[in-house]
């Protein structure tokens, strides 16, 4: 008990420490990217990002949803990837913790902020006035879009992870071969599966 919970303090401060940096660079990048630019290309870029949460959403998703079983058959094979699919399925919880919670939530509160650029973008555009009743109602609108577009899209991307996690973890495994294979990045370490087994008197 004492090990869990020490290995979970351990991993929560992990993940909070990176969802720091990773949140400073992206709203770095994303501030960056949007100074400068039209309100068009700007609602571009909030696509953007509002997609990228979708597809880790999607992605970790799938990871909780996949079995171990197919990839085994597939590393038996010599199939690239399938080693890497099935550490993704054996660290699945950390795994759609950093999918899920990190790049998700991310992405969900950099299109936000992103949102409002563009809303003041639009605004001065047309040569109102910030606070004016004009741009309350473009706020509404493209806010209203956003979370539409986010939900939804989520909510696409669960049944999709759900239908078709084999495949999905299986593309993802070959990414990770590719950067092993090319660039001696490995993203997870190998977590050796526990068989308990119950003696029977």
């Amino acid at each position: 008990m004492k090990q869990v919970f020490r290995q979970s303090i351990n991993w929560s401060m992990g993940i909070a420490v990176i969802t720091f940096v990773l949140a400073a660079l992206f709203s770095v990048v994303s501030t960056s990217m949007l100074s400068g630019v039209t309100w068009g290309l700007g609602m571009l870029i909030v696509l953007a990002i509002v997609l990228t949460g979708i597809f880790f959403d999607m992605i970790g998703i799938a990871a909780t949803a996949a079995n171990e079983v197919p990839f085994h058959s597939m590393a038996s094979k010599k199939i690239s990837g399938a080693k890497p699919a099935i550490r993704i399925v054996r660290n699945a919880d950390k795994f759609a913790s950093f999918c899920n919670d990190v790049i998700g939530d991310i992405s969900g509160i950099i299109s936000g902020t992103a949102s409002a650029v563009v809303i003041v973008q639009f605004t001065v555009s047309f040569h109102y006035n910030e606070g004016s009743f004009f741009q309350i109602i473009v706020s509404v609108i493209f806010t209203s879009v956003v979370a539409a577009l986010t939900v939804g899209g989520k909510a696409m991307g669960k049944s999709l992870a759900l239908a078709y996690s084999t495949e999905i973890i299986f593309q993802v495994g070959k990414l990770f071969y590719f950067l092993e294979e090319k660039f001696n990045i490995e993203l997870l370490k190998e977590k050796k599966k526990k068989n308990k087994q119950r003696k029977t008197r």
